[in-house]
């Protein structure tokens, strides 16, 4: 029997591509529109602050997911790039885009966010965030200039590897962070200022507790004003102090919104037939018994098949009960983390913060809820056994004693 039911995908990302294979690989035969705001096939996010921004890696390189034949002919998705959903018209069951409108029987939301920028500073010439293709090609071109000092507002993650990739090059790199401790929120504070040892050496300047209270220049930007009221000399700015979900499209259209788009665990909105996947999505996520919304490739991807799924097929919705995962490369060193940072306590298990190669544990009352690893890579998948399976503080210390013994 042929399926006549139109799904709609809004957000040409990792979610909504993983989305519309998702649908496909389940055997949904309708049809399939993939919308996207960029003019880009969907392609992958983590590179561009990463290896697509060194001195030695080929810009010409695209880090696109699938070509256009495969997508429009193996899938059969209806493409419309470049072309952003600017409101959501849920009684008529419609998406209204810039250039027209598509109709759908099941929606799934995956438009990603936006970078945060500082504001009063439009008129300056040499200011960048990172976010997108476009952001990181203009970002390259900007170090390929060689400029004289680089400043880099935020020591979250996306900043601590667009400074390695600036130190690479041999340039002047100061990363200025407003908390006390950088990825206080991330890693908590204690392992947090573990991180910043890795800056330390390789002569990143690194001050935190330091706020941006004007950035000047002439036409382009030549200094940043601090809250201490001291002055940084930098030529280029990079802005990387987080991301906003990119929800506007959707006031007034009765999809409940707060820090993301609202879903209960299994991803659904609270309007029929509408889910949503990755970036933008607030969930209940079971496993730790709380709304969260992670901004991580491994939650894209394993969101937006699943959304699908259950968008297609509700019986029965599966719940997303998910381990968060995420990694990041900053100079010869590989981060990588589990679980969340919230939590009563953490403390590390092997190695040292020091030595640069460590594993550290979270706990949350008697529970393992997280584990981060520095240059570790071989036992930090371990762990998330044990945080899957709401494992006690006693049982994972006796595991971390074990494995690290051997």
């Amino acid at each position: 029997m042929t399926d006549d039911r139109r799904l709609v995908v809004v957000g040409a990302s990792l979610a909504g591509l993983r989305a519309v294979e998702g649908a496909r690989r389940s055997g949904f035969t309708g049809s399939v529109t993939l919308v996207g705001a960029e003019d880009h096939l969907p392609y992958d996010r983590p590179p561009l602050s990463k290896k697509f921004l060194d001195v030695d890696t080929d810009p010409a390189e695209r880090t696109t997911f699938r070509s256009e034949d495969v997508l429009s002919s193996e899938l059969g998705v209806e493409l419309r790039l470049g072309s952003p959903a600017t409101a959501l018209d849920v009684a008529r069951r419609e998406v209204v885009l810039a250039n027209g409108t598509v109709g759908y029987d099941a929606l799934i939301i995956a438009t990603g966010s936006s970078a945060r920028s500082l504001p009063g500073c439009e008129h300056l010439a040499g200011i960048h965030t990172l976010r997108t293709l476009d952001d990181a090609l203009a970002l390259r071109a900007a170090l390929d200039a060689r400029p004289r000092h680089v400043a880099i507002v935020g020591a979250g993650f996306i900043g601590s590897e667009i400074a390695s990739s600036a130190r690479s090059r041999g340039l002047a790199v100061t990363i200025l962070e407003s908390l006390p401790t950088p990825l206080g929120r991330a890693l908590g504070a204690e392992l947090g200022r573990a991180t910043s040892l890795l800056h330390e050496r390789r002569g990143t300047t690194l001050r935190c507790a330091t706020g941006v209270q004007a950035l000047e220049g002439n036409g382009r930007v030549e200094r940043l004003v601090l809250s201490d009221g001291s002055v940084v000399e930098a030529d280029l700015v990079v802005v990387g102090i987080g991301a906003t979900p990119a929800i506007g499209w959707l006031d007034r259209s009765g999809v409940e919104v707060a820090g993301g788009v609202l879903c209960d665990e299994t991803l659904a909105t609270s309007v029929p037939g509408v889910y949503a996947a990755g970036d933008v999505a607030e969930w209940v996520n079971p496993l730790f018994d709380r709304r969260m919304r992670v901004e991580h490739w491994t939650n894209a991807a394993e969101q937006g098949a699943l959304a699908a799924r259950n968008a297609l097929d509700r019986d029965p919705a599966r719940p997303y009960a998910a381990v968060p995962y995420f990694w990041s490369d900053w100079y010869d060193s590989r981060i990588q983390f589990l679980g969340i940072p919230s939590s009563t306590e953490s403390t590390v298990v092997t190695g040292t913060a020091e030595s640069g190669r460590f594993v550290g544990l979270y706990r949350d009352g008697d529970r393992l809820v997280g584990a981060l690893a520095v240059n570790h890579q071989a036992s930090i998948m371990k762990y998330r056994a044990l945080i899957a399976k709401r494992a006690g503080w006693d049982e994972a210390l006796d595991f971390a004693a074990r494995l690290h013994a051997a």
